[in-house]
């Protein structure tokens, strides 16, 4: 997967959602044809600058003296099931978080969102969950995990059978359309669009901690 947009702010704070691409789309066939194979699973992925949190311990000073707790999502893994009326993706995923100071025990929650993204823009749901990490005295780094899942209209996420005819369809060499990438029309592109969705899982930063990835 590669970031095909970018996330600018978190959904709560007026965001555009940035995501993931799926590799195997739409593949060319000997160049006279195009074959689809789209799943109505959705892509999964963490957009851009949400994959890291720092706090610190004095607001408005982002000094590396004054950095208070780091934490990184990682190991994001998808299940889908597309064999209803109703896909459904689970994601699971790792938090790793470093402190600065060890002294004492010290329980950290952080917050996280999972959102279904449709043609890379509108924002179909959004829920807020909680990753709970436990350090132990004089102990630097601790490890948890966390947990999310969404469900997308399968009817929603399928080509329309003439957007999908017109881009399987074989073309001969010498045809008058043979030259024409049907991916190229804007009907067909805007059909693609609608029907694509993305599961998309980051951590919900403030205003201040996005800026802070963003221009790190």
């Amino acid at each position: 997967m590669t970031a095909r947009f970018r996330l600018i702010s978190a959904l709560a704070l007026a965001a555009a959602l940035a995501g993931c691409k799926s590799t195997g789309d739409i593949v060319i066939d000997q160049g006279v044809g195009i074959q689809a194979v789209r799943s109505a699973c959705p892509a999964v992925g963490i957009p851009d600058f949400t994959g890291d949190m720092t706090v610190f311990r004095t607001a408005g000073d982002t000094t590396a003296a004054n950095i208070d707790l780091v934490a990184a999502m990682t190991n994001v893994r998808s299940q889908c099931n597309d064999s209803g009326d109703k896909v459904y993706t689970s994601v699971t995923f790792d938090v790793l978080a470093r402190r600065t100071d060890t002294r004492g025990a010290r329980t950290v929650t952080v917050p996280y969102f999972v959102t279904v993204l449709r043609g890379g823009r509108a924002v179909v749901t959004k829920r807020v969950g909680q990753v709970t990490l436990t350090f132990a005295d004089g102990q630097e780094r601790a490890q948890a995990s966390g947990s999310g899942s969404a469900y997308v209209d399968k009817a929603e996420a399928s080509l329309p059978p003439e957007i999908r005819d017109r881009i399987t369809r074989r073309r001969k060499a010498g045809e008058e359309d043979a030259a024409i990438d049907p991916l190229s029309q804007p009907d067909v592109k805007a059909a693609i669009a609608r029907a694509t969705f993305e599961v998309l899982v980051g951590f919900q930063l403030t205003q201040d901690q996005l800026t802070y990835n963003a221009t790190r």
